[in-house]
């Protein structure tokens, strides 16, 4: 039985993740596991919310203190209910270290990540893709499923492939996790220079590859500049496609130079991203 695990922040549940980890668990019979990122240092409330003239005022911090052990402990009720109502084998692990360091580890152990594309774990809201979730996607060490605010049925899979191993390998990673949703319209998506042919990259062997994993999948094949073209034609897909892509290969200072394409699709879409990057 593959793992999954679904990551919260236990201060703001996001109910959009439990419905694609449970949808996702109860179609592949996986076993979910709730990661709460219950970090003590972070808070609801901030520090100047308890200063007064006579300094903290400690009876105002206990009382704070007590709403937010209130809040974490409904976000994981929360997650076991659903998880009873959909009959699912399940744990919860809460994690009460540096965030980001917890999450990093437990992907060490999972088969799958399902994620708000938008967490940030911290008081305030951020542009995506946020800190958070840049440097998750970094280091994970298993595929990432970023999800969008409201759940929608999967209903298109949409193969971004570029002729590097990358792409193959996440294709090759969804086909592994996911092969209940390999059975929906599949669409392989690749952007080409202009002075080149219209076949698809390593046109035989990609083809013989997805004859045994999609085969029923079709082709597009465009010329121009990746980000502008793929942005183009997801911004036209419905509600209800994933996309799925290798991304975060190029090192740090190559990314300062140039995003990341997962980085650009979280900016310019919202359709959930299934993110696989080999090391």
């Amino acid at each position: 039985m593959k793992k999954i695990i679904a990551a919260f922040d236990g201060l703001n549940y996001a109910e959009n993740t439990e419905a694609y980890a449970v949808q996702i668990a109860r179609q592949e019979k996986m076993h979910l596991f709730g990661i709460f990122l219950d970090d003590p240092t972070y808070t609801s409330y901030k520090i100047y919310d308890l200063i007064t003239k006579e300094g903290v005022n400690n009876t105002k911090l206990k009382k704070l203190e007590a709403k937010d052990k209130a809040t974490r402990t409904a976000a994981a009720e929360n997650f076991e209910s659903a998880c009873r109502k959909s009959g699912l084998t399940y744990a919860i692990h809460h994690d009460h270290n540096t965030p980001i360091l917890e999450l990093k580890h437990e992907s060490i152990y999972a088969d799958l990540l399902v994620i708000n594309a938008k967490e940030t774990l911290t008081h305030y809201p951020e542009k995506v893709p946020t800190r958070f979730i840049r440097d998750l996607l970094t280091d994970a060490q298993c595929p990432v499923l970023l999800v969008q605010d409201t759940y929608q049925p999967i209903n298109k899979i949409i193969l971004l492939f570029d002729g590097e191993p990358t792409s193959v390998h996440a294709i090759k990673m969804f086909s592994y996790l996911l092969p209940h949703l390999k059975e929906l319209e599949t669409e392989v998506i690749s952007v080409k220079p202009a002075d080149t042919s219209l076949h698809v990259p390593d046109n035989k062997l990609m083809k013989e590859f997805m004859k045994r994993h999609y085969p029923n999948a079709s082709y597009t094949i465009v010329k121009g500049w990746p980000e502008d073209e793929i942005v183009k034609r997801l911004k036209k897909q419905a509600t209800g496609a994933l996309v799925v892509l290798g991304a975060y290969k190029r090192g740090s200072v190559s990314r300062w130079l140039r995003e990341s394409m997962a980085d650009t699709l979280m900016k310019e879409i919202k359709l959930p991203l299934f993110i696989a990057h080999n090391k």
